[in-house]
């Protein structure tokens, strides 16, 4: 059952979206090579509580940590440890979510570990190309499209380049539950799907892989990474369907939280706000 929110459940949304952007602001700051992955998570977790927020993964079907911390081939659902230490060059895709007042806000980011110049072209294209995947879609979540239009979007950045888009991990509404119904494919064709309608919350992430779209999970049943060893890139933000477009509602200070207000802030180039309208 898809389950739209009033305006002040939005409002509670968007509270718990801040502490999140937040915390990736933080922590981007804090990676380097040499830090592990569980010097991370608990930094994320000192970061969260401050805020008198409550960790959204953490005892999630048991998941043992704050974040998710997956590196490299890792795809999504990386458990923190203290002997994944972070080289140059590295992806490192963070997924993390916050609570206040009964509601979740969740967001995922790729960093480049020593910055975009320590990786080849090609890695460092499928990284900004999955985000431009990702703010294609959160452009085109506005009222009166359909759910398959922000599906088509992303996958519209994927396709040219040959990158496997993962289908097996998908998007999700979001509220007082970290997943609600419905899903939100990063494939498929447009104009199918419920019809986006205020008060709709959902949760856009892409999964681009260098190689194949294929997964496997490793033995400690959190772990996704590609079947192939190719590298992948995730990212991921809270989104409200509002009378006034797009409201993401995990936005960073450097990303619009108005996307079709704001296009020449969009990360990935511009948009047309009449065709993401």
């Amino acid at each position: 059952m898809i389950v739209r929110k009033s305006p002040e459940e939005i409002e509670l949304m968007a509270r718990a979206g801040r502490v999140v952007a937040r915390l990736h602001e933080v922590l981007r700051d804090a990676i380097r090579p040499g830090i592990s992955t569980l010097d991370l998570d608990e930094i994320a977790e000192r970061e969260v509580r401050s805020h008198d927020a409550v960790p959204s993964f953490k005892g999630y079907r048991g998941f043992p940590a704050t974040l998710c911390t997956s590196v490299n081939q890792q795809i999504v659902h990386g458990i923190p440890a203290h002997d994944v230490v972070l080289r140059e060059g590295d992806l490192i895709k963070i997924d993390a979510g916050a609570i206040v007042g009964g509601y979740h806000g969740d967001s995922a980011v790729t960093w480049i570990v020593g910055g975009p110049d320590t990786v080849a072209p090609d890695v460092r294209g499928l990284v900004e190309r999955t985000r431009a995947g990702l703010w294609a879609g959160l452009c085109a979540a506005a009222p009166g499209r359909r759910l398959s239009d922000i599906s088509a979007a992303v996958e519209a950045h994927a396709l040219p380049h040959g990158y496997g888009v993962v289908r097996e991990y998908v998007g999700h509404g979001i509220g007082r539950a970290l997943h609600e119904d419905p899903h939100v494919p990063n494939y498929g064709r447009p104009g199918r799907g419920p019809k986006l309608v205020p008060g709709l919350v959902l949760a856009v992430e892409p999964m681009f892989n260098l190689g194949t779209a294929d997964t496997e999970v490793l033995d400690d049943d959190w772990t996704v990474v590609t079947a192939d060893g190719q590298l992948s890139s995730h990212w991921e933000h809270t989104v409200a369907i509002t009378n006034d477009g797009p409201w993401v509602l995990t936005a960073r200070d450097d990303e619009p939280a108005w996307p079709l207000r704001e296009a020449e802030r969009v990360p990935g180039g511009t948009v047309d706000v009449r065709e993401a309208g």
